[in-house]
């Protein structure tokens, strides 16, 4: 169920949909494509109605909603060809080549659709969906089931599209360390409510900064800083190292107190993620505030 959910994609904008499964992002996607009607406010993109002008927005729209419903008995170029004609567009074998280029397929479009792999399979989903040269993008979990791999792939992919080609893409996605390299501002939802939005800047906040904190001697450090002026600071010491929370103004006094004591610091990592934001805004019950969340 989504509630009162508004929000605005501006032109250009990377915008990252963000909410755990069953937070509503697939029926918001849903019903922005007209696959299903809200039961009350409406739709706009480019100022036209969806409802009202479906023709003539989506001429302008490219999606994939879950996996690409792509022929896998074709080859993916027999594939782009077919789409393209769907969409009343006639490719030339110029256009076929660029397409194939764009996501990394150049190499494949002779090949059988079977044959591929599912982070290939989601590439070229997303030149289908590119064919008829859109304005905008929406993408609904593209990484999602992919291995480490086809991730990055997915990831260079939406921001070539971003910075090369101009596109205005919506990605929704549970993946929060994705979005959070790619996108130029997000909105946060769960249980179909908006909870936060803006740039990633914006959604952290500085004075909650994570610091991960790895010397030659972790425990005696540990205890040393329990001594210390940043005791307060201190959550806890695993085999990782010892992690603390404070604003990141604090972290070069952090630095030099240890300096200071001749503690010969390892690393020093600053672990302000978006992760963290998320689940506070989210599960708050259940946040923790640890090393290993």
């Amino acid at each position: 169920m989504v509630k009162d959910l508004s929000f605005s994609v501006r032109s250009g904008d990377v915008y990252g949909f963000l909410g755990q499964n069953g937070a509503g992002k697939s029926t918001t996607i849903r019903m922005i494509l007209d696959l299903i009607r809200p039961t009350s406010g409406s739709v706009e993109i480019f100022g036209q109605s969806v409802r009202k002008n479906r023709k003539n927005v989506f001429k302008n729209v490219g999606a994939i909603i879950e996996r690409p419903d792509l022929y896998l008995y074709l080859t993916g170029t027999e594939n782009l060809k077919l789409f393209a004609r769907m969409s009343g567009v006639n490719l030339s074998e110029a256009k076929l080549m660029y397409f194939l280029d764009l996501v990394g397929l150049t190499e494949r479009g002779k090949s059988r659709v079977s044959t591929y792999s599912l982070g290939m399979k989601q590439r070229l989903g997303i030149a289908v969906a590119l064919v008829h040269d859109p304005g905008v993008l929406i993408l609904d979990e593209p990484t999602n089931g992919l291995d480490p791999q086809g991730i990055a792939e997915i990831r260079k992919l939406i921001q070539r599209l971003s910075h090369d080609e101009g596109k205005t893409i919506l990605v929704s996605s549970h993946l929060l360390s994705e979005v959070e390299q790619i996108a130029t501002r997000m909105l946060i939802i769960d249980k179909g409510v908006a909870l936060a939005e803006g740039s990633v800047q914006e959604l952290l906040d500085p004075g909650d900064t994570g610091v991960l904190v790895h010397t030659n001697s972790d425990t005696d450090t540990y205890n040393l800083l329990l001594k210390s002026p940043f005791a307060d600071f201190v959550k806890e010491k695993n085999d990782k190292g010892i992690f603390l929370r404070m604003d990141a103004a604090n972290i070069p006094s952090l630095n030099r107190f240890l300096v200071q004591e001749n503690v010969e610091v390892m690393s020093l990592e600053s672990r302000q993620q978006l992760e963290y934001t998320f689940l506070k805004i989210t599960s708050p019950a259940n946040y923790v505030d640890s090393l290993s969340a």
